[in-house]
């Protein structure tokens, strides 16, 4: 979410889920909200339901949040910076921006209003696909409700335009005045229960805790005293550089904890090269999944019900876990883990209680310089929450943001980096369902969930099928320029016509297999969401009585 970083800070929410019950608007672009953050789409419900709350959604397929909408936008794949500049064109024509605070809170304004006055309506429903009656409703909506917050998630950010996707969407907000108050703001939904928690203590290739830079002197002495070693001065390399240098020989050792990359990594075909051709690699998980199978080494780390310490939840919530069951056979919780390994190496790590790991976090971090276990026991602390006597921040930028004033960064659409043609005719997106999660390493293990979701389905529109004479149940294979799969068929109307989606949850149909591995060049996010195949039937289900 670099894009969010540059123009607000640290990439987080800016509100609170609470706010989502009695804001005006939301907007909800890039996130099947329902199926991937059920707890923040009922919200989202609850908010339409109670009769206050307008909700326009953008989304290629009809997701099950269009049924709350008041408007939905169905863009073509990868078209979301046409679609938001579009929106932004109509809301500074209609004179519907809060020019008040672009005077008094941002920068750079007229560089994006010359650059979005390329996208008329006209020429953006030509782009998206979305009717101009449409762009003009849904403008209006989000500019004149006095609240309004935009919801998106990975199908906003897995582009090679996932940069130029967040930074138009930080524009659209600040356009229209709607961050820095409460009910309104950008909320970015973390994809994992603690992946807000992990960027926060510094597991990004660029920051340290807190989102000090590594390149900040100052903040890497403070850290080398309190630590007593020192830290690079340069970023370090991102999963899929990662992956590409191990491929290449240039990285010939890999500690892999929590993470699924042989199943959830784009063009997994190179990812598991990658593996094999490390000298070592070490993968600790709770079970062993696929990437485990390559390891050398296999440390089993405990779950959650396992051990005691913290999550930070995609609305900045540090919140406490405390352990509710023994630690099963031989499996330590990951802290143990890792000050053993450290400790061993000559570096010792005495943690006593994940606590006291806390007090060091508040030492130097400032935004957790106030968290610490005795504050944590009924619903938690949102950061900033900078000494004791800090009760949290509600929500980000309430008079300020993180640089100063907001930047307007001018950002034109580009297309995806692989297209559909002649042989490869199809567009193919990928997602997650309500009843599995990323690799099924976990979710899978659940025999209640494996009857409601047991295997991979392809879903294609009624039109397509007819073109490709293929009917429910039927196994088609998918082909990518990258490799094959199988899997079978669901006819639907959720999916457009000429876009085939898919789960990556099965390792017997890996979706990834098929997407490509280009990438975002700032934030080196791969283009998960959009990339070309074919498709044909393999084995026709028997008609009925038959």
């Amino acid at each position: 979410m670099a894009g969010l970083a540059t123009t607000f800070g640290s990439g987080a929410m800016t509100s609170s889920i609470s706010e989502l019950r009695d804001t005006d608007c939301i907007f909800v672009i890039g996130s099947n909200t329902s199926e991937n953050h059920p707890i923040i789409g009922l919200e989202v419900m609850e908010g339409v339901r109670h009769g206050k709350t307008k909700l326009i959604v953008a989304d290629p397929r009809r997701i099950r949040m269009v049924d709350f909408a008041s408007l939905w936008l169905r863009q073509k794949p990868g078209t979301d910076v046409a679609l938001l500049n579009g929106l932004l064109n109509i809301i500074i024509l209609e004179n519907l921006v809060d020019t008040e605070f672009i005077a008094g809170r941002t920068e750079g304004f007229e560089e994006v209003k010359k650059l979005v006055a390329e996208y008329t309506p006209e020429t953006t429903s030509r782009i998206t696909g979305v009717p101009v009656d449409d762009l003009k409703e849904a403008a209006r909506l989000y500019a004149k409700s006095p609240k309004a917050c935009i919801l998106f998630a990975m199908g906003i950010t897995q582009h090679t335009t996932g940069t130029d996707n967040v930074m138009a969407i930080a524009n659209l907000a600040m356009a229209t005045g709607h961050v820095g108050k409460e009910g309104s703001g950008v909320c970015p939904l973390r994809g994992q229960n603690n992946v807000q928690g992990a960027c926060d203590m510094g597991a990004l290739p660029n920051v340290l805790p807190g989102y000090q830079p590594v390149t900040d002197a100052a903040a890497r002495a403070k850290l080398e005293q309190a630590w007593g070693t020192s830290l690079p001065d340069k970023p370090g390399l991102t999963l899929m550089e990662m992956m590409a240098a191990a491929e290449h020989g240039k990285v010939r050792g890999m500690y892999i904890m929590g993470e699924e990359p042989a199943i959830n990594d784009p063009n997994s075909t190179h990812v598991r090269a990658a593996l094999k051709k490390l000298d070592f690699l070490v993968v600790q998980n709770i079970f062993l999944g696929e990437t485990g199978k390559y390891a050398d080494v296999v440390l089993p780390g405990a779950s959650f019900a396992e051990k005691d310490g913290t999550f930070t939840n995609t609305e900045r919530r540090i919140q406490r876990v405390r352990q509710a069951i023994p630690a099963l056979g031989q499996c330590k919780p990951d802290w143990v883990i890792t000050s053993g390994i450290a400790s061993r190496m000559g570096y010792p790590m005495n943690y006593r209680h994940p606590s006291e790991i806390m007090e060091e976090i508040a030492g130097v971090t400032p935004i957790y310089g106030g968290v610490h276990y005795d504050r944590l026991d009924k619903s938690g602390l949102q950061w900033p929450c900078r000494s004791r006597e800090d009760a949290g921040t509600k929500y980000l930028h309430k008079d300020s943001f993180s640089r100063g004033k907001g930047k307007f960064m001018p950002v034109a659409y580009k297309e995806a980096f692989e297209l559909p043609d002649a042989e490869y005719p199809i567009i193919f997106s990928t997602g997650r369902i309500l009843y599995h999660w990323h690799g099924g390493t976990m979710s899978r293990q659940s025999k209640g969930l494996a009857e409601i979701a047991p295997e991979a389905m392809v879903e294609i529109s009624p039109v397509d099928a007819a073109k490709l004479k293929l009917a429910d149940g039927d196994i088609a294979e998918l082909a990518s320029r990258r490799g094959k799969i199988q899997a079978k068929v669901k006819v639907t109307d959720e999916s457009p016509d000429g876009v085939a989606f898919m789960t990556f949850h099965f390792t017997e149909a890996p979706a990834n297999l098929l997407t490509v591995d280009a990438l975002d060049p700032v934030a080196k996010i791969p283009e998960l969401k959009v990339c070309a195949i074919k498709m044909e039937k393999v084995w026709a289900k028997p008609a009925s009585g038959e």
